[in-house]
């Protein structure tokens, strides 16, 4: 395997694309998962990517076969993705624009405007870099607030199992750096107490079709009582959030009596189950539930340009 690598190695750096393809496809699907999980975004995880191959194309010459090519490949991805989460501004806000509902007065403003869903249909099942609990909206919503290196160290660690001295060498840090940023961010996941994601079940399900009964008939009384005590409903980009039952029966009364009513199409998003959103045949949302238990937990609601992601319509 090594003699084949290195042939790869020497024909890429003389130019062959094809022998760079050969040296990089066996590890782009992972690269992809592990963008998504450091940018919480589909499409910013999509240009991460293309913009690691450039960086591994044009830095060839300085590959000295000291690690793997997929240690080498993770190291430029990852600091891609930091200079992706320094940026100011990735994502531009939007403002609520539903004609004919006025918005009550939000639980909270959301910082993290820019998140989008993973589509199950990408999800390999038998890939340890893709854990299903660490592909969950919450889980990945918790990278976000995190701090960028800590961030880093985490998902290297805890998620693809590289060592404390590779992630040091991947981030040009110290080990005892690393281990320290590893020690803090496991501390912030525990106090954000982030749940994982229930293996799909007869409950999962009689809990879904409860919700897509009260959902499309416009009952507010048996959607809310589906929900936690303080389940939370967030719609990236705009940054308005609802927690808890008060807050919720505000805001989908507020929906329901617009005269709202809408199908929904099952998809499957982060290992949730999830919905195409559809008002008089035009897709006019995501929505991505979290459960917990027999209740769910968190409803989010992304922008319709996403449907064709999950293999939906517009």
């Amino acid at each position: 395997m090594e003699l084949v690598t290195t042939d790869l190695v020497s024909r890429a750096r003389a130019g062959d694309g094809e022998a760079f393809r050969a040296l990089t496809a066996p590890h782009q699907r992972e690269l992809h998962v592990h963008c998504y999980r450091m940018l919480g975004s589909l499409q910013d995880a999509e240009d991460a990517l293309q913009d690691t191959l450039l960086a591994a194309w044009q830095g060839l010459g300085a590959f000295e076969g000291r690690a793997s090519v997929r240690t080498w490949l993770y190291r430029i991805a990852t600091n891609r993705c930091l200079n992706v989460r320094r940026a100011a501004s990735r994502r531009p806000v939007k403002v609520w624009d539903m004609p004919g509902a006025e918005m009550p007065e939000p639980t909270r403003l959301g910082e993290i405007t820019w998140l989008e869903p993973w589509p199950d249909e990408l999800h390999d099942p038998e890939a340890r870099y893709e854990q299903t609990e660490t592909m969950s909206l919450a889980f990945v919503t918790a990278l976000q607030v995190l701090p960028s290196r800590q961030v880093a160290v985490l998902v290297l660690r805890d998620v693809l199992d590289f060592s404390a001295a590779e992630v040091a060498e991947m981030l040009g840090m110290t080990v005892d750096a690393a281990n320290s940023a590893l020690k803090r961010a496991r501390a912030a996941l525990r106090r954000q107490n982030v749940p994982g994601v229930a293996v799909p079940g007869p409950s999962e399900e009689a809990l879904v079709a409860r919700f897509v009964r009260a959902y499309t008939s416009g009952d507010v009384a048996a959607l809310i009582e589906l929900f936690t005590d303080d389940a939370v409903v967030s719609m990236p980009p705009i940054p308005l959030e609802y927690q808890g039952h008060e807050a919720l029966t505000r805001l989908f009364t507020m929906i329901f009596e617009s005269g709202r009513r809408v199908e929904l199409m099952p998809v499957r998003a982060n290992g949730q189950p999830a919905f195409g959103a559809y008002l008089a045949g035009s897709g006019s949302g995501l929505f991505v539930l979290t459960l917990a238990g027999d209740r769910i937990s968190a409803f989010t609601r992304f922008e319709a340009e996403l449907l064709p992601r999950f293999g939906l319509s517009l």
